[in-house]
């Protein structure tokens, strides 16, 4: 199963990776950007430079994508896979910053995957009073310098995509306990193997 973490910075998705892959030893964890060499690089241009067009960094979280799936997760079908994000941030970051459209960005995104999407997703929600705190507490990289308005409205956008596309999905309230969110994901990743 093919199964993607997704979430605004912040809201435990690192946090839930880890504890989950000691549960489920034989997971393959993952993510997008940095899952692989190229990944990496294109990470580091993505947060830490910033100051990108917005349409050069949606074409590079696209090329990461299309790297990261012919890379990784294809040849890995058929095992558990735990990816931190997929194309739901993908789409749901460039809809919010650059105004292009649902339908666009998924054509863009079935291209950049040849179609393969996670087979369910766990999605981490956070309120607005929480974020802030957590937002607080740490540095920020490029994208969560453009403020809380932009990621809550990035919140919902990955909300929306998530029914639209009826992906199986797991909702998760992030303020919650650690062992307890860790526990509700276990018993959705059991309920599906």
């Amino acid at each position: 199963m093919y199964l993607a973490f997704e979430g605004i910075d912040t809201v435990g998705k690192s946090t839930q990776i880890a504890r989950l892959a000691e549960r489920f030893d034989d997971a393959l964890v993952t993510k997008e950007p940095g899952g692989t060499e190229l990944g990496r690089k294109v990470r580091a241009i993505l947060l830490d430079e910033g100051g990108l067009h917005p349409r050069t960094e949606m074409l590079l979280f696209l090329a990461d994508r299309a790297e990261h799936t012919e890379k990784v997760i294809r040849p890995n079908l058929g095992r558990l896979i735990f990816s931190d994000r997929s194309f739901i941030s993908g789409v749901a970051y460039a809809h919010v910053h650059q105004k292009i459209a649902i339908d666009t960005l998924l054509q863009l995104n079935r291209y950049a995957t040849e179609g393969l999407f996670p087979d369910a997703v766990v999605l981490f929600k956070i309120d607005e009073k929480a974020l802030t705190e957590r937002l607080g507490a740490k540095a920020h990289d490029a994208i969560e310098k453009r403020g809380i308005g932009y990621m809550l409205r990035v919140q919902r956008t990955m909300e929306e995509l998530t029914d639209l596309l009826g992906i199986d999905t797991l909702l998760v309230d992030a303020t919650r306990p650690v062992e307890a969110i860790t526990e509700t994901i276990t018993t959705f990743i059991k309920e599906r193997l």
